[in-house]
């Protein structure tokens, strides 16, 4: 395995931000000499040039435009990390990494996440989609703080990641005005045979629903089947079919959407977890999403 130099690297990135030999040295209190021989070693080693001269500057290659990005990116880090060992307060913001499987609404999603812009210390979000298995297999290798999933990590995985039931809501069948109107009345025999925008059948939420069609006796006739529940609800707003949205979020749904409620359930439950790499939770915006979440679903 070929091994960073990281002091080299640091050279490479003071001369970046600093804009010259010159400043680099001023700040560094070093010779122009020792951080050009250093840098040149830098691009030995990684078999680029990282500066090109155009009249009497130096400026970035397209390599050295990348390697200034991971600079920026490893440096940032470093600083965290001896933040985060010190237990000391950063004005650099904190970095949360979340995954979010595709079942999980994005409404849901957003407002789970809504407490974490709202912190006081400053919070960059990056937000990762896919399948839970993906997500889960990034999070036991610390590549995510957390993933937010419809059902818990597989028994597979245990001891290796902890599964956190932040809560469950029932359900609300809405659709587009008109259709809506028509499968109000009889609630829920109505939706029998009625077109339906369902979950895919992947999801813990589909299995929820199709159990409880069965214990309620209807069968829609199922229409399509989204991996997307935002798309799921553009399609119901045209009138397609009726579309079954976790109660909690209901009242966003509906105005964003412009659907219609045509009945709920709570015999059908939509669930929620958080799924971390430790048993205890120790990222404050990790902390302050599960506390918000159990709030949110108790309230």
């Amino acid at each position: 395995m070929d091994w960073l130099n990281y002091h080299h690297l640091r050279y490479f990135w003071t001369v970046a931000k600093e804009g010259g030999l010159r400043q680099a040295a001023a700040r560094l209190h070093v010779s122009q000499p020792s951080i050009s021989a250093q840098i040149r070693e830098l691009e030995e080693a990684l078999g680029e040039r990282l500066f090109r001269r155009q009249g009497r500057s130096n400026v970035l290659t397209d390599a050295g435009q990348i390697a200034l990005r991971y600079a920026d990116e490893i440096f940032n880090l470093g600083r965290e990390l001896t933040n985060a060992i010190k237990q000391s307060p950063s004005s650099e913001a904190i970095r949360l990494h979340v995954g979010v499987a595709d079942a999980v609404p994005k409404l849901v999603t957003h407002e789970i996440l809504k407490p974490v812009f709202e912190m006081s210390q400053k919070v960059h979000v990056i937000c990762r989609e896919g399948k839970a298995a993906d997500l889960i297999a990034h999070l036991a290798a610390h590549r995510l703080d957390i993933v937010l999933g419809d059902e818990p990590a597989p028994s597979s995985q245990q001891g290796r990641v902890f599964n956190h039931l932040l809560g469950e809501s029932g359900v609300t069948f809405c659709a587009e005005a008109s259709l809506a109107r028509s499968l109000r009345r009889g609630f829920p025999k109505s939706l029998h045979r009625a077109p339906a925008l369902l979950p895919a059948e992947t999801t813990a939420f589909r299995r929820s629903l199709e159990k409880w069609f069965q214990v309620v006796g209807v069968q829609p006739r199922g229409v399509a089947d989204f991996e997307d529940a935002a798309l799921t609800k553009v399609v119901a707003a045209e009138g397609k079919g009726f579309v079954a949205i976790p109660t909690i979020v209901v009242k966003e749904a509906t105005e964003r959407y412009g659907l219609e409620i045509i009945g709920s359930t709570d015999r059908c439950r939509d669930q929620v977890y958080a799924i971390t790499a430790e048993r205890r939770i120790s990222h404050p915006a990790v902390t302050l999403i599960t506390e918000g979440a159990r709030h949110l679903f108790a309230g």
